[in-house]
């Protein structure tokens, strides 16, 4: 009869943490959410809780829902990944909500969030935090696993990963990790042993689940993979982010003299949530965590430099054919990067658009497809043509993420609307998602002219918010790659 393993009495304590209710749905919430805060902006709290909780019963499958359950959406999400910032008489949405809502990046979001996120921190109840105070635990699940696995692999390759159930047993839930800070070395061994020794461990969901989302959470930051949805390993292609992660001394120190002591009290800890939440939305433009958008389409290093020696090979000939100067200027071998999304966006655009205009038979036309310069500010990114000859005016909007996302929603700002108003069905909105395991390109023709016709909804605010069922409007195409 095999044996279980148990953390010695002494030691055992079960860390936690929130768990939102929509965490098999959790990139498409996240983003959905980040858009609606930035467009809610600052308000009295009562008046910025009705706005948030009106834009929760819009997203899908919620309409019905009882208010407690959307009370509950906000709160966690504001617990957990600091979207909300309190002040003593507004609401207003975090620095990380209004960074995911411009960037569309999902990936660094996550990142950001791992980088912070620590035990205790105000991502629950002051009594939870207060239990965790009294343990003396204070922890960085993220840095420690990447250590662990680090120090593993440290005599080279990258053979080694970890389950989710050695995480909960052998870190999340052992004070000798959370509270006396054993060396990865320490934790390893123990890891190495129970292996040895065919341990088995504890693999009941409630058991498991804080240190599996921590685990799920750096997989959708691309800093693990996994190919069995079992053992998860470092993502080498990630080694930058990840030595950042290792190195970094960033702590929330809010709750030390409290840990130190061992002691503390209710009012002390509630005094320190305002300053966790500032913590977390601080601003750390210094430590870069943009996702390189081939370093997470990529499955290993050989094929991270194949993609990068073709993608600069297709912008160096693209741009010799339609002598884009601008263009040219800012993708050149000297600057060129992958990790602007909404470049790289347009850049595979400009190649489909290329390729599109070729395969119709009207390669002598590809110069007129050009990338146009953001501070021009004209209401679009790309200037096409028709096979005709006819313009067409393309703005791309793009957003990478670990799952495929919903296609049914895209803010135009108010030139880009004005943009569309007068150039009607010339006018294309490209919405373009980077996943791991696919590209998807939807294309939606005339937005204006859909929403005079009552085909597509429009919420004016900033611009225009618009949604759409994509079955009834627009099309999925195939995204072409440019071949010379």
């Amino acid at each position: 009869m095999s044996k279980i393993y148990k953390v010695p009495d002494e030691y055992y304590f079960r860390i936690h943490h929130v768990r939102p209710r929509f965490k098999g749905d959790i990139e498409n919430v996240l983003i959905y959410v980040a858009e609606e805060l930035a467009k809610v902006g600052e308000k009295p709290v009562d008046e910025f809780v009705k706005c948030v909780n009106a834009a929760l019963f819009r997203y899908p499958g919620n309409a019905h829902r009882e208010l407690k359950t959307i009370n509950n959406w906000r709160t966690e999400i504001s617990a957990l990944f600091g979207f909300i910032e309190h002040t003593k008489t507004t609401d207003k949405p975090g620095r990380r909500a209004l960074e995911l809502a411009a960037k569309q990046d999902l990936v660094e979001s996550f990142k950001v969030f791992l980088y912070n996120f620590q035990y205790p921190g105000a991502h629950i109840k002051p009594k939870n935090v207060l239990e965790q105070i009294e343990a003396g635990i204070k922890f960085k699940p993220a840095q420690y696993i990447l250590k662990l696995l680090k120090f593993a692999n440290k005599d080279g390759g990258n053979s080694y990963g970890i389950t989710k159930f050695e995480a909960c047993h052998c870190i999340f839930n052992d004070l000798r990790v959370t509270r006396d800070h054993d060396s990865p070395a320490r934790t390893w061994d123990r890891i190495i042993t129970n292996r040895k020794n065919h341990i088995e461990y504890d693999q009941t969901g409630d058991v498991v689940r804080y240190a599996g989302d921590i685990i799920d959470y750096m997989e959708i930051a691309n800093l693990l993979k996994t190919y069995d949805s079992r053992t998860y390993y470092l993502n080498t292609l990630e080694e930058e982010t990840i030595i950042k992660f290792c190195e970094s001394s960033e702590w929330f120190s809010g709750y030390d003299e409290m840990i130190t002591n061992r002691s503390g009290n209710l009012e002390m800890v509630k005094s320190c949530s305002d300053g966790w939440f500032s913590y977390v939305n601080r601003n750390i433009s210094d430590t870069d965590f943009s996702t390189d958008i081939l370093a997470f389409i990529a499955k290993d290093e050989n094929e991270l430099q194949e993609l990068k020696d073709k993608t600069q090979k297709e912008y160096t000939d693209l741009l010799k054919r339609t002598e884009n100067i601008e263009s040219r200027v800012k993708t050149s071998i000297e600057t060129f990067t992958t990790k602007d999304i909404g470049d790289i966006g347009e850049g595979l655009v400009h190649g489909h658009e290329c390729m599109r205009i070729k395969l119709g038979g009207r390669e002598d036309l590809i110069h007129l497809i050009k990338r146009i310069p953001t501070q021009f500010a004209v209401g679009y990114d790309i200037s096409s043509v028709e096979l005709d000859e006819r313009k067409r005016y393309i703005e791309v909007k793009t957003t990478i993420s670990s799952k495929p996302l919903h296609f049914n929603r895209v803010h135009l700002t108010k030139n880009e609307w004005n943009t569309a108003s007068s150039t009607h069905d010339r006018y294309f909105v490209y919405r373009l998602l980077l996943s791991k395991t696919e590209r998807k390109l939807f294309l939606l023709q005339d937005p204006v002219g859909l929403y005079k016709k009552d085909k597509i909804e429009m919420i004016p605010g900033d611009g225009a918010d618009i949604t759409f069922d994509p079955s009834s409007v627009g099309e999925f195409v195939e995204l072409l790659t440019w071949r010379s």
